[in-house]
């Protein structure tokens, strides 16, 4: 028989329960056991939804995030925060999101957080110094087990491997961090042992063998693996996001039990695998693709499948291809559209699933109904004169090189968009949205139900647009921005204006802690029907002298902070967004705006996880957002921003994007991602971010000049900028006022110096 698993499941709820009882114990508004006990609904929710497995992914619900989860099982807490006052789990978010001056004797910066692999998803990084000490903590790991179990539920805990945490990890004092192998697998070694009382597999994750591993990496693989065999439980080695190419024999080596292959992304090693895995191991494959919500095509899937079913047998798992936590919890609560037929989120994934096993343990008539229905909504899919658009694909036919440049260098447009600015040196602005205040949501929220008409839900955001105006004032701010209360979501709010995109009404998916993200779906070609921004940023710009930047954002962020149609290539898709927003770019100029802000916060993201195939990446990415940004006049300022990635690598490439000015969140690693720039000569403007907005901390004002000063070493005074990290949608005004003010008394404190 062929044995079904999943390898982790989203864990916010169908309507972000988890989000909205988190943020109310944040604010004091529950207690811990009322907390715990939404935690334990959803689990048992979600165990319910996957009992069609034959094991039940644990260790993957998570209140924050499972790095963080890691860290805390692994008794690895950044010193700072050891001594802080609260319970386990208070001092679990304070690691997460900071302590303020209020909370404790004075501000204790958050964990470092960036993107998980080449995912939309955020982990917390795990610090490591000569300080750093590991100790077992598996007591809510076991409880979980222990209360799956209690439901009759096949249980498979889920933990990171421990060398793709410790590459996962960051140093703080220049140590090697596979000096901590030695210190680690022991914890692990404990772990095994103690979960070896309650289960027989354990599922772990080592996704770095999809990247390039060098000899030091991979010999800590085998090290570890050789320490942590014949700990009373079965190991299945997971690997998902990409191709294992030169790690292949490594992980057919390794002395465990079975081993996880993502044939979504490496299909073509599946036979090499066979080949090399020794045959006593068990071979998962994961068919179902665990990161995007189009319906698997199974007869497809079993044509290629049945002959290895055949030679496998009983050696032979099925799963999705990586954690589900990337997609939708449930289809099902989706009103019904043109596209839903199309559609498969978490739950109808492990459905999936579910016949795809029963087709090959039973014989395909046993699903034959479902397998013609599966049919018959992927070739209307296929068909659909919805998907395909002449017009636009004539239009990519008259992309010419000439619409990706500038019409003269930076230091011409410099001096042209000085004169015409007048900005002072370190001039200050934010990064485009404030905050979402409940008002805003409601009349959003009527807008949308058509309670509210179009001229009363105008009134109701111009009004919001000129409170910002007049705060900015107040703030006395350089340069302004409107605020964005129009929009729902950077890129949710420019897929409502474009034709080939949907959205979801419940197709939530987490970005970090309690912030879920709802990605629009691209289903077809792209086109702009009329401007998206216009009227709003000209109606910001006529109550204020100062500078007003029209924001949008980049084709690259729209691509990958979506759901991207998978019957093309990316690049396609992307020229096409290019196309669309540089239509909405010299609208904006045409209006008399003469800054433009076009985010590309998921440039990085995007990056492929192996070096060899980065260039092809960077090559078409690059000149998408120069097709959109390039188009105007020399006088016309183009920014950009990125945020909570590293950057550092793509340097040169961010340096082709040839924006006059970048912004970048540099705050919560010390302004040490501006490294770079001690051997790089980055040629144009830069805001180094020196607010972290993911915090509920306050900075003061000598922190945030100390930053600027070390940001001055690297640049000079007269290309830095003065801004916060990221958009400040998720704070409350009282905070971004303080904020702010010191931030602008920072700003004339270093113009003086």
């Amino acid at each position: 028989m062929i044995t079904t698993h999943n390898l982790g499941f989203p864990r916010i709820g169908d309507q972000r329960q988890l989000k909205f009882a988190t943020e109310q114990y944040w604010r004091n508004e529950i207690n811990q056991d009322e907390l715990q006990q939404i935690a334990t609904e959803l689990r048992q929710q979600h165990w319910n939804k996957q009992k069609s497995c034959d094991y039940q992914a644990v260790g993957d619900f998570s209140f924050y995030d499972q790095v963080l989860d890691t860290s805390f099982l692994l008794g690895h807490i950044p010193t700072r925060f050891k001594k802080t006052d609260g319970n386990d789990l208070d001092r679990y978010f304070s690691v997460a999101r900071g302590k303020s001056a209020e909370q404790c004797c004075h501000n204790v910066h958050a964990g470092e957080m960036t993107k998980w692999f080449d995912t939309n998803y955020h982990y917390i990084v795990p610090e490591l110094d000569s300080e750093t000490t590991f100790k077992l903590n598996s007591a809510a790991l076991i409880a979980q087990i222990k209360e799956a179990q209690a439901l009759g539920h096949q249980v498979k805990p889920v933990i990171i491997g421990p060398v793709t945490y410790l590459y996962l990890a960051k140093s703080k004092d220049n140590s090697s961090k596979l000096a901590f192998l030695d210190a680690l697998l022991p914890i692990y070694s404990q772990l095994l042992s103690e979960l070896g009382e309650y289960v027989e597999w354990v599922q772990i994750d080592e996704p770095i063998l999809v990247t390039e591993c060098d000899q030091t990496w991979q010999h800590a693989l085998n090290k570890s693996y050789y320490q942590l065999q014949n700990k009373g439980v079965k190991i299945l080695l997971a690997s998902y996001f990409g191709r294992l190419e030169s790690n292949l024999q490594l992980a057919c080596d390794l002395p465990v039990d079975g081993f996880h292959l993502d044939t979504i992304n490496a299909k073509h090693e599946i036979n090499q695998l066979i080949d090399w895995l020794p045959q006593h191991k068990i071979i998962s494959l994961g068919i179902i693709d665990g990161r995007n919500i189009w319906k698997t095509d199974l007869n497809a899937t079993l044509d290629w499948l049945e002959p290895i079913a055949n030679r496998l047998q009983e050696r032979l798992w099925l799963a999705p291809s990586c954690s589900l936590l990337h997609v939708p919890v449930d289809l099902t609560l989706e009103p019904d559209s043109k596209i839903k037929p199309w559609l498969a989120f978490a739950t109808q994934k492990i459905i999936e699933l579910e016949l795809i096993g029963k087709a090959l343990n039973q014989g395909r008539d046993s699903v034959q109904s479902a397998l013609a229905q599966n049919k018959q909504d992927l070739l209307a899919r296929q068909n659909s004169d919805e998907v395909h658009q002449a017009a636009v694909q004539t239009r990519l036919k008259s992309v010419y090189s000439a619409m990706a440049e500038r019409q003269s260098n930076y230091s011409v447009r410099a001096e042209q968009q000085r004169q015409q600015f007048n900005l002072p040196l370190y001039p200050t602005t934010t990064i485009g949205s404030f905050p979402q205040t409940p008002e805003i949501r409601k009349n959003r929220k009527a807008y949308k139900e058509g309670r509210l008409s179009d001229a009363d839900y105008q009134v109701a955001m111009q009004a919001e647009i000129k409170k910002a105006i007049e705060i900015q004032e107040q703030l006395e701010l350089d340069v302004f921005v409107h605020g964005e209360a129009e929009r729902n979501d950077m890129v949710e709010y420019f897929s409502a204006h474009l034709k080939g995109y949907a959205s979801s009404q419940y197709g939530w998916v987490q970005s970090y802690g309690s912030r879920c993200v709802k990605p629009p779906i691209i289903y077809g070609d792209i086109s702009r029907p009329e401007a998206m921004t216009v009227s709003w940023i000209k109606y910001a710009q006529s109550l204020t002298n100062k500078p007003m930047k029209g924001m949008l954002t980049g084709p690259v962020t729209m691509l990958n902070w979506s759901f991207v149609r998978d019957d093309q290539p990316l690049k396609t898709t992307c020229l096409q967004l290019a196309l669309a927003i540089r239509d909405e770019v010299l609208d904006l100029e045409k209006a008399g705006i003469k800054m433009i802000q076009i985010d590309e916060a998921a440039l990085r993201e995007g990056l492929p996880l192996r070096h060899a195939d980065w260039q092809a990446y960077l090559d078409w990415a690059i000149e998408s957002f120069k097709i959109c940004a390039n188009g105007v006049a020399d006088s016309t300022q183009i920014h950009t921003h990125m945020c909570y990635s590293e950057f550092n690598d793509i340097i040169s490439a961010i340096a082709d994007m040839d924006a006059d000015v970048i912004t970048i969140e540099t705050s919560r690693s010390d302004m040490e991602l501006l490294d770079i720039f001690n051997d790089f000569d980055y040629p144009n403007e830069i805001g180094p971010g020196v607010y972290d907005i993911h915090s509920p901390n306050i900075p003061s004002i000598e922190e945030m000049v100390a930053l600027m000063k070390k940001a001055a070493l690297r640049i000079p005074p007269q290309r830095l900028w003065v801004n916060p990290d990221c958009g400040l949608k998720t704070r409350q005004w009282d905070e971004v006022q303080q904020a702010i003010q010191n931030m602008v008394k920072a700003s004339q404190q270093l113009r003086e110096i």
